[in-house]
């Protein structure tokens, strides 16, 4: 067994082989860019090694610096994560030639499986469904305009390199087929340093199922069942659950067989996935396979007690399977929720910072876990991927498992960046896909105007009035037991309050019982019971004996109660002090409708108006980059530039104006 391996990643997958690692005894080597130098994976391993600049391509992807690092610390094995150099089939043969092992599959399986175009092209010589497309390089726009009409709109433009919905477009018409073309090509070159792009039809409507594969080089290979990863946007997976509620125990058998016999055609070695899309009639077909540990194996892990970053390194080291196909059963139900540095309210664009506050939930043994790589106090960086951790629940049922992924949502703290925590939350709360019938079209065809606030409805908002007010009631009544108060003239509270809270009133009563309040709107009742208190983000109690979960925090004059992704700030208040406030006047918004203010932090790429210039509905305007993405920002309506205020090259702030319009 190796005695020290060097992770050639960073963030959360980095600490999650580190953990492993350490478990079986294993001294680890973290590499950093200049940006993470205290970052979590840097602390966490017993060396580090700076590799460069922040950029990707000064660092991370550079394979030299890897390998220098690996012989400065004496690694013997290099476990690359997923994405940067991780199907990469010349890091895997340069660490080959340096006598340095990769924990991965071999080159030749690299070489074969993880480039997007040969991988198709030998699924299609071994006799297996492949979606019709285009397979070989594309030049330029023009020619994948032509090659898109060829096979029929809608078309799926993708990166061959590509992985984690980077490099990738669906394009309807021929302006979306020319624009998507460019830009994958762009992510591409700079998320992966491959700019190679292919075509195929897009299949409208399918199921996004995998198959996870283990090998081991005594030729034999096992599927370890299946992953539901149709909940996407933009096509990057959202949300993954073991096993799939779509598939049935044949189906299971037949692809999990056929990705076996995919494995065992290019030799493969260690960890892999291999990706089928499934239509209505559980028909199914090939996509790619990904020769690397998914972001989503912890749903496999929980669901077969196996540690894959385990049996990759077992494997790397020359080790046996311990286990057979037979041996292998499905154990209960598994869901992952991906927790993104984003704003769900505005487009789901890039929130970068520091994590003011940063509280995961409990972790319960086989209940609930937690993958992450931040800390609180920790920055949240332009130049990576915008994933902080990966939440994770288990139960006996499906049922279970959503249940005590919404209670472990619901006790998730994260303060001074926007997360997608009220998204993720929502979805545990829609009835499509409680029913499991859905599809990869789930969140267009269920948010088809985008994510807004009116989508986050709360089946009981007098609860959280109550809760509103359970907070204030408790900060009078420490208020009022101050030290020298004057005989006869001490604070008496009364019963009668009301809440404020988006835009209404819930006239309320608060009477003290044992350990907290009965809180009476109209004809409800909640009798609240907890020891919060102030300075605690995290409300545990009982709601009428019920268990309650929720946030509740007080901030000035006002209480934020967040519950199953809900968040309101509650103004909490004397019936008089309300009348009082009903008669002041309302501030009036500034008029922002001449600006175009940038929508995320980010780096402008470009800027494509000129002062003076006449601008349609529509046309584009500039292009910001963020956590390796690219952000076209186009014209709302027709309009007249007036002044270009930012650069090319400049880093914007969230509403930095960029343009002003006459």
């Amino acid at each position: 067994m190796f005695k020290k391996i060097l992770i050639a990643n960073r963030g959360e997958i980095a600490c999650r082989v580190m953990k492993t690692a350490k478990k079986m005894g294993i001294q680890t080597v973290a590499v950093y860019s200049e940006a993470d130098k205290d970052s979590m994976h840097v602390l966490l391993a017993d060396e580090a090694v700076c590799i460069g600049p922040a950029p990707s391509k000064e660092s991370y992807l550079v394979i030299d610096k890897i390998i220098d690092a690996c012989k400065q610390t004496g690694a013997e094995a290099v476990h690359p994560g997923y994405g940067f150099l991780s199907e990469n089939e010349e890091f895997s043969r340069r660490l080959e030639e340096n006598g340095i092992i990769f924990i991965g599959p071999k080159h030749y399986s690299v070489a074969a499986m993880g480039d997007k175009i040969a991988s198709k092209k030998l699924a299609i010589e071994a006799g297996v469904n492949t979606i019709p497309g285009y397979n070989a390089e594309i030049g330029d726009a023009a020619q994948a305009v032509s090659i898109a009409a060829g096979i029929g709109y809608p078309v799926m433009i993708k990166a061959s390199a590509g992985g984690g919905g980077k490099g990738l477009r669906v394009a309807f018409n021929d302006k979306e087929a020319a624009e998507g073309f460019d830009a994958c090509r762009n992510e591409a070159r700079n998320s992966f340093g491959d700019d190679r792009v292919f075509i195929e039809k897009f299949v409208e409507g399918p199921h996004h199922i995998e198959i996870q594969i283990i090998a081991d080089s005594f030729g034999n290979t096992i599927y370890l069942f299946e992953r539901e990863c149709s909940i996407q946007r933009r096509h990057q997976k959202v949300l993954e659950e073991a096993p799939s509620p779509f598939i049935d125990e044949s189906i299971r058998r037949a692809m999990g067989e056929q990705a076996v016999a995919l494995a065992k055609a290019v030799k493969y070695q260690s960890a892999g996935t291999v990706e089928f899309v499934v239509g209505s009639d559980k028909s199914f077909y090939f996509l790619e396979m990904n020769t690397r540990l998914q972001v989503e194996h912890p749903v496999t892990e929980m669901i077969t007690g196996l540690d894959l970053v385990e049996l990759m390194i077992r494997v790397a080291a020359g080790e046996k399977l311990p286990f057979a196909q037979e041996d292998l059963k499905i154990n209960g139900w598994a869901i992952e929720c991906r927790i993104n540095a984003e704003d769900p309210f505005r487009g789901f664009l890039p929130s970068i910072g520091r994590l003011v506050k940063y509280r995961p939930p409990e972790v319960a043994e086989g209940q609930v876990r937690v993958d992450t790589g931040v800390f609180e106090g920790g920055e949240i960086s332009m130049y990576y991927d915008s994933m902080i951790a990966k939440l994770i629940c288990h139960g006996t049922t499906r049922d279970q498992a959503v249940s005590r992924l919404r209670d472990a949502l619901n006790a998730f703290v994260i303060r001074g960046i926007d997360s997608n925590i009220p998204f993720q939350a929502a979805l545990m709360q829609n009835p499509r896909f409680l029913s499991g019938l859905f599809t990869t079209s789930f969140i267009a065809e269920e948010f088809p105007n985008g994510f807004e606030a009116s989508n986050v409805v709360h089946a009981d908002p007098g609860l959280l009035a109550a809760v509103a007010a359970f907070g204030r009631r408790r900060y009078i009544d420490r208020a009022v037991q101050i030290s020298d108060q004057m005989p006869g003239h001490q604070r008496k509270v009364g019963q009668d309050w009301v809440v404020q809270m988006e835009g209404k009133d819930y006239p309320v009563s608060v009477v003290a019982i044992p350990g907290g309040y009965s809180v009476t709107h109209g004809v409800d009742r909640y009798d609240l019971v907890s020891d919060w208190k102030f300075g605690e983000l995290v409300f545990h109690g009982t709601c009428n004996g019920a268990p309650l979960c929720l946030q509740l925090e007080r901030i000035g004059l006002l209480y934020r109660v967040v519950h199953f992704g809900k968040q309101v700030k509650a103004t909490v208040m004397t019936a008089n002090a309300a009348r009082m406030l009903a008669l002041m006047p309302k501030k009036v918004p500034p008029d922002l409708s001449k600006f175009l203010l940038s929508p995320m932090p980010g780096l402008l790429r470009e800027v494509a108006v000129a002062d003076g210039q006449q601008v349609a509905a529509g046309e584009k305007l500039a292009v910001i980059e963020a956590m390796k993405m690219e952000n076209v920002l186009k014209a709302e309506r027709d309009c007249k530039v007036k002044k270009v205020v930012a650069a090319p090259g400049e880093s914007l702030s969230v509403d930095q104006v960029i343009i002003e319009f006459e």
